[in-house]
């Protein structure tokens, strides 16, 4: 119920080691000027009380990353505002692109995965987060998945 992607749709394997580089399991950076925390896109599934989620990376600000990343381990962080972001992941179900829709990521207590909150727009994802999925669309979203050879399922 849960596929996600290893790095933003901005990294290149060259940058690993790189001075100026990071990419952990929840935060990268790209050349020390392009900032990532990756998170969860949560999709209700209709029907039952599952939830489908997507592990995306988000861009935020120099400002918002370094305050996410000090707060990182501190127990009350889930009580800061939301960050405006782009979300950096294209998942390959949808069309048009995922790349650069609007988000707010949403902090959570120390040791879960940011909330992405994608603006309520008429992109497909945008309306599958609002209005949820059935369990079809479940099986045809990891079919495609597994055909595409993106993501990873957890």
């Amino acid at each position: 119920m849960n596929y996600t992607a290893e790095a933003p749709a901005v990294w290149d394997p060259s940058f690993a080691g790189a001075d100026d580089c990071l990419l952990t399991s929840d935060q990268c950076v790209v050349r020390g000027q392009h900032h990532f925390v990756k998170g969860l896109i949560e999709i209700p599934v209709i029907g039952g009380d599952d939830v489908f989620s997507w592990g995306v990376w988000v861009s935020l600000s120099r400002e918002n990353f370094a305050r996410a990343a000090d707060r990182w381990d501190t127990p009350g962080r889930e009580n800061e505002e939301p960050y405006f972001g782009w979300l950096t992941t294209d998942l390959p179900v949808y069309s048009p692109t995922t790349l650069n829709l609007k988000t707010r990521v949403h902090t959570r207590p120390v040791g879960e995965r940011p909330y992405v909150e994608l603006e309520p727009t008429d992109h497909p994802l945008a309306v599958e987060q609002r209005t949820g999925i059935t369990q079809d669309r479940v099986r045809e979203i990891a079919v495609a998945v597994h055909h595409s050879g993106s993501g990873e399922e957890r």
